[in-house]
């Protein structure tokens, strides 16, 4: 089993009801075969952009609770999550690690809860520019390697979304060599770890737009990308999945 090629659109706090259209445009032009395609939309839109994406493209949410249910007002449930249709939950994003503080160990107890309700857990990690320009770049990304994700991982149930902080959104993308350094490293880290870690998808996001996709693409161990800011419309969105199609 070699690792699935996975194109996946975070669209963070954007987009209402009127937005579903873009999800029209782009099934419309998805290459037949070669990658799947994944739009994780805000929890309002999870139910209705499954039921219009049915057969087309898997939906899942931007994060979850560990608990099944409680007392825990503003959050979701992996389960609640299932019901609306998602099949995916994105997981320790450095905007929720940063704004909401989320630990290692908070991120590995949602993937639980990710993995007991059955959805696949996008578990993110990536270094902020002050951890790069120290050199530190490949000791943080195997400390959250090792605290993010729990035992019971598996290439059905896990994906690694690679973020370099410091390149979400800014439009600054780092070198491929520094991108292959990093998933190098992962694949290293994950096959070490668990039987089929050499089979796991590993992301690359960060400012990926349609004019560096190919090349990016081209990188060693790196198996699709985890998009936001261009994943929002159609016609920005569709040219990454034809590049990652043909890689």
């Amino acid at each position: 089993m070699a690792p699935r090629k996975l194109a996946a659109g975070n669209w963070k706090m954007n987009g209402t009801f009127a937005a579903l259209d873009q999800i029209d445009r782009l099934a419309a032009d998805l290459p037949t075969s070669g990658c799947d395609v994944l739009i994780c939309p805000p929890a309002t839109l999870v139910h209705a952009m499954s039921a219009r994406a049915a057969g087309k493209l898997a939906v899942g949410g931007q994060d979850c609770h560990a608990k099944t249910s409680g007392a825990h007002t503003g959050d979701i449930a992996a389960e609640q999550l299932k019901d609306a249709g998602a099949t995916h939950v994105i997981l320790g994003h450095s905007e929720r690690r940063t704004d909401h503080a989320e630990t290692d160990a908070q991120v590995a107890a949602k993937s639980l809860a990710a993995y007991e309700t059955g959805l696949v857990a996008v578990i993110c990690v990536g270094e902020t520019e002050a951890q790069r320009d120290a050199g530190e770049t490949l000791d943080v990304i195997s400390a959250q390697l090792a605290g993010s994700i729990p035992e019971g991982a598996t290439a059905a149930n896990t994906v690694i979304a690679y973020e370099p902080v410091w390149a979400i959104g800014t439009g600054r993308t780092p070198t491929n060599e520094q991108i292959a350094e990093v998933h190098a490293l992962m694949r290293e880290r994950l096959s070490a770890r668990f039987p089929d870690g050499a089979d796991m998808s590993l992301l690359y996001g960060g400012s990926v737009k349609p004019s560096n996709a190919a090349e990016i693409f081209a990188t060693p161990h790196v198996n699709g990308a985890l998009v936001g800011g261009a994943s929002l419309k159609a016609a920005d969105f569709g040219p990454i999945i034809t590049a990652l199609s043909a890689a």
